[in-house]
């Protein structure tokens, strides 16, 4: 009998005999013995078979389970990294609001981001606090340029460099009408967007003085 007929021979086995193919009939000592013998061989065969199978089977299972678990610690330890990081206040929700005030250009460079954690710019004439901005006009921000100067012909002309940047007041007599269009347009956006905390002063001209009052009336016209 085949060795893929194990499962018939142990349904026989314990029987005194079994009938061969002639009608013959063999006692346990004989062929039938020979029978046992290829019935337990096929089980072994079959359950090796089977169990290689649930080895190879449990093998998988345990990659996934290695590879879902090295995701999860790998994600994991990101999300619990972003959650940490969104509940430390940021520069902007740390600092005071800044009274209103009017800047000379020397006083405006005071704030970039570096040697103050406020950040402030100029638009058109005037000074605008970006702090809540800090990731594009930051030190390490792509407008970071603009940080504590006169960000005016830069955003008229499109320039990112230091050639649009001057260390005397810029009264932009020189761009086109195009241009100082832009400028205003600039001025607008960040007037809604930013706070507006006072002028950029021209050479000798005074600060003016701002009363709370006029301080809580501009703030609460920008919220």
């Amino acid at each position: 009998m085949a060795a893929g007929d194990g499962d018939v021979n142990l349904g026989t086995l314990g029987s005194g005999s079994e009938s061969s193919s002639d009608g013959s009939s063999e006692s346990p000592g004989g062929a039938g013995t020979a029978a046992e013998g290829g019935g337990w061989s096929a089980t072994a065969l079959a359950l090796l078979t089977g169990g290689g199978e649930m080895l190879l089977n449990v093998a998988l299972v345990a990659l996934v389970l290695l590879g879902a678990y090295r995701l999860w610690v790998r994600w994991g330890r990101r999300g619990l990294g972003a959650g940490a990081g969104a509940g430390e206040e940021s520069p902007a929700a740390s600092l005071p609001r800044m009274k209103k005030r009017d800047f000379s250009l020397e006083q405006l460079r005071q704030y970039d981001g570096s040697r103050n954690p406020r950040i402030l710019l100029a638009v058109n004439g005037k000074v605008f606090d970006v702090t809540k901005g800090s990731k594009f006009y930051g030190p390490a921000g792509p407008y970071g340029i603009f940080a504590g100067r006169d960000a005016s012909r830069g955003l008229a002309t499109f320039c990112l460099d230091k050639d649009a940047l001057k260390d005397e007041y810029d009264d932009l007599s020189d761009l086109n009408a195009v241009q100082m269009e832009s400028v205003r347009e600039w001025e607008m956006q960040f007037k809604e967007k930013y706070d507006y905390v006072g002028r950029l002063l021209k050479p000798g001209e005074e600060p003016s003085e701002y009363t709370d009052e006029e301080d809580t009336k501009d703030h609460n016209k920008q919220d």
